[in-house]
């Protein structure tokens, strides 16, 4: 996976905490929280004001389709694991899709193993993302 990654410093730790805090107690799926943590050690980490608008950031809103169904549209948000919630398609970013769509751009192909196989998705539009509008607390 060859692309940059643009995160907020606050992000950033409070996505390390998550990982730290999974290895210590238990409960996360270790190779996924390696495939993470070597995401965040090459990312650009800026000023929340500085982050490109068409970027997956945390609590940002996207649209994505499959490859194998490439009209059906999903929406997504990306969160931290406590506010994750299938139901609500609330992604946590410790999940394997959560950790693909961080730091994608609009238009981004994803591709990433699972264990029933490869799964590909294109990122087609961000409906929210915080830091473009105005919001740097989340």
């Amino acid at each position: 996976m060859s692309r940059n990654i643009y995160i907020t410093e606050k992000d950033k730790n409070r996505i390390l905490e998550h990982i730290a805090h999974k290895r210590e107690f238990g409960g996360g799926n270790k190779p996924n929280l390696d495939i993470l943590e070597k995401e965040l050690s090459r990312a650009y980490v800026v000023n929340s004001k500085d982050v490109p608008p068409d970027v997956v950031t945390m609590n940002s809103v996207v649209q994505v389709s499959y490859a194998d169904e490439p009209d059906e549209i999903e929406n997504y948000t990306l969160v931290y694991p406590k506010e994750a919630d299938v139901m609500e398609n609330k992604i946590s970013i410790l999940a394997p899709i959560g950790t693909a769509l961080l730091g994608f751009k609009e238009g981004s192909d994803i591709s990433w193993e699972t264990p029933g196989g490869v799964v590909k998705m294109v990122v087609k539009k961000i409906i929210y993302q915080p830091e473009a509008s105005g919001d740097f607390e989340r």
